[in-house]
């Protein structure tokens, strides 16, 4: 993993022996659970606008908060404003940009739990990107990301242009799938997570953070360190979770099963 902090240090597993989740049924009555949305939600696309929303998934998100009495957040890395440009308002919590936005349920705006973004870093980002074909830059309030799926090749030297970005700005850098990002500090799941389960209606239950990507296990510890744990979305590697979901249909399974 490409990462400035590693958060798995203390706690990495190999994935290939983890077992599937408990059934939410059963366990739902102390559970706060958290959903990543690209990868764990939805298949990831090619570009970020041209995901597949399921039918019937906006329902299930929001059967489920009832079902768990509000104790439910999408922690997206997604911006928020993209977030509901594929699914509309979002009366649940939702925490975008790596939980830079942080807004709980029936709040009219989100709250920053990070700076904003330097103005400059996404001027040197773009003209990375156009020095190496025209890459995509997908900017957000409180991180920007460069995504190199259609050319894989300029993996090495865009990681090696973006860390001497996050070290001249104090930024910090994780690298997903096919994406780098520079983040501003505070702007990362684990930290959104832990300001969820401060408030009501989070507070004294035990939270459980689904998971696809290396942006994903700073939540994965963070909800090991509150006593609850994490669920890695996808194919086996190292991690701070606990147990493990094939990938997407399988998580949408797992989802619905708590309500029947």
């Amino acid at each position: 993993m490409d990462t400035m902090t590693d958060p798995t240090d203390r706690v990495s597993t190999a994935a290939t022996a983890l077992p599937q989740p408990p059934l939410l049924s059963c366990i739902a009555s102390e559970t706060a659970l958290f959903l990543d949305f690209d990868g764990t939600l939805v298949e990831i696309a090619d570009h970020p606008d041209g995901v597949r929303v399921a039918p019937g998934l906006i329902g299930l998100v929001e059967r489920l908060a009832r079902r768990l009495d509000g104790r439910l957040a999408i922690v997206t890395g997604r911006s928020l404003e993209s977030l509901e440009r594929l699914l509309g308002p979002l009366a649940i919590a939702v925490a975008g940009s790596h939980g830079g936005e942080f807004r709980p349920a029936g709040a009219a705006e989100a709250q920053p739990l990070a700076p904003l973004l330097p103005a400059g870093v996404l001027t040197r980002l773009n003209r990375i990107a156009q020095d190496h074909g025209g890459l995509l830059v997908e900017a957000k309030p409180f991180s920007a990301a460069i995504h190199y799926r259609h050319h894989p090749a300029a993996r090495d030297a865009l990681l090696a242009e973006a860390r001497r970005i996050a070290d001249d700005e104090g930024l910090g850098l994780t690298h997903g799938k096919m994406v780098i990002e520079l983040t501003t500090p505070g702007a990362d799941k684990g930290s959104a997570l832990t300001r969820f389960m401060d408030l009501p209606p989070f507070a004294g239950a035990t939270p459980l953070f689904l998971g696809d990507d290396t942006t994903d296990e700073h939540a994965f510890a963070a909800a090991r360190t509150l006593g609850g744990g994490g669920v890695l979305v996808g194919p086996s590697r190292e991690t701070a979770a606990q147990w493990r979901l094939y990938g997407v249909a399988a998580v949408h399974h797992w989802l619905k099963e708590a309500l029947t």
